[in-house]
């Protein structure tokens, strides 16, 4: 089964898809927005997930910082602890990071299929729940 993809802007989003994973016993994929590791920073994106994470011990996830088209930032923040990247760069780039990120023991994500996008979501609690009971 592929993991349920969940757009998170905030650490409150990120509990929130973390606290209904949890629930509903079902992986997700906490996805940044596209480019996020540009403003909002591998470190920050790290800790938030981290901090959602201990809130909801059981939930069942994979964090992907989004990266834009630099394979260069996206190397920067797997040293900074991120274990999972997505970029948006040719496919032999994108082999050659993958290959990197392996050693590291990380890997490249490839955005496809739908994303619940939480960005303007009132309730993004109830949101996570409905996405994920409509897949």
């Amino acid at each position: 089964m592929t993991p349920y993809a969940i757009v998170i802007h905030t650490i409150d989003h990120a509990k929130a898809a973390l606290a209904v994973a949890a629930e509903r016993n079902t992986p997700v994929v906490l996805l940044s927005a596209p480019g996020a590791v540009a403003y909002l920073g591998a470190t920050v994106f790290r800790d938030m997930v981290s901090q959602a994470a201990e809130e909801n011990p059981t939930a069942q996830y994979q964090a992907v910082l989004d990266c834009g088209d630099d394979p260069g930032l996206a190397m920067g923040a797997m040293r900074h602890g991120v274990k999972s990247v997505c970029v948006h760069v040719r496919p032999e780039i994108r082999a050659k990071l993958a290959e990197n990120a392996e050693k590291r023991g990380c890997s490249v994500y490839h955005r496809e299929g739908p994303e619940l996008d939480l960005v303007d979501m009132t309730n993004p609690k109830a949101a996570c729940m409905a996405w994920l009971m409509a897949m």
